[in-house]
């Protein structure tokens, strides 16, 4: 990689984090800096190649309000990070499509 690239990758990893600092402080919350950044575009990495690119972004929003309303937040966030990934990871099979991860019921 060039000098000019990585100069390029560090104003973007930079501008990322000022970024999420405002936009947490503005919000009053406390941001564990990159590693929420680096979960959350994991989350919509696998969502927008699995499943479809307008997915994304809105699935880190609904995780984002579920978790906000979890006892832990932080906790919640990644359990449905992780539930949600798994999902997206096997969209294109037809098994369990659409069933809700915590919906016993519904398998088999």
């Amino acid at each position: 990689m060039s000098d000019d690239a990585n100069d390029d990758a560090s104003d973007d990893a930079r501008a990322m984090s000022e970024w999420v600092t405002a936009v947490g402080l503005e919000l009053g919350l406390e941001i564990e800096g990159g590693a929420v950044v680096d979960t959350v575009l994991d989350l919509t990495s696998e969502v927008a190649h699995g499943v479809s690119r307008p997915a994304a972004p809105v699935t880190a929003f609904l995780i984002g309000v579920a978790a906000g309303r979890a006892d832990d937040p932080t906790v919640a966030a990644a359990d449905y990070g992780r539930k949600i990934s798994a999902l997206a990871e096997g969209w294109d099979a037809d098994t369990e499509r659409g069933v809700a991860s915590n919906d016993q019921s519904q398998r088999a």
